[in-house]
């Protein structure tokens, strides 16, 4: 799922202000750098980081589909080395075990009775 894009409410009040300033005087400027000019080019750099942080996260997500699928490839693969290992040498061979399977002789599994009387403590 994609990064939602990030907006700036503080960046579109300002560009409404800047409208609202120049119908006042297109010159306004009270000294010290307070002024439309100075907004101005303020609005313009929240602007240009907003959109670089932006395209930075298109960039992540891009970079994590590709992970997500060479991890899928990956896995897929292992899955058919392991059986492979399977088919050639069987489920209950050491070389099954060697390759990470678990031996098909090791496996626990709960005895009929065992079951029986899970089932019959539970009613």
């Amino acid at each position: 799922m994609a990064r939602a894009q990030r907006t700036s409410r503080v960046l579109d009040k300002g560009q409404v202000q800047l409208l609202k300033f120049r119908s006042v005087d297109p010159k306004m400027d009270f000294g010290n750098d307070r002024s439309i000019t100075t907004l101005a080019k303020q609005i313009e750099q929240l602007n240009t980081q907003l959109i670089d942080y932006n395209n930075t996260l298109a960039q992540v997500d891009a970079k994590k589909l590709r992970l997500d699928e060479m991890e899928k490839t990956m896995n897929d693969l292992m899955d058919q080395l392991m059986n492979g290992v399977c088919g050639k040498y069987g489920n209950d061979s050491r070389e099954f075990e060697m390759a990470g399977g678990i031996r098909k002789s090791d496996r626990v599994r709960k005895s009929a009775q065992a079951r029986s009387k899970t089932l019959t403590s539970v009613r």
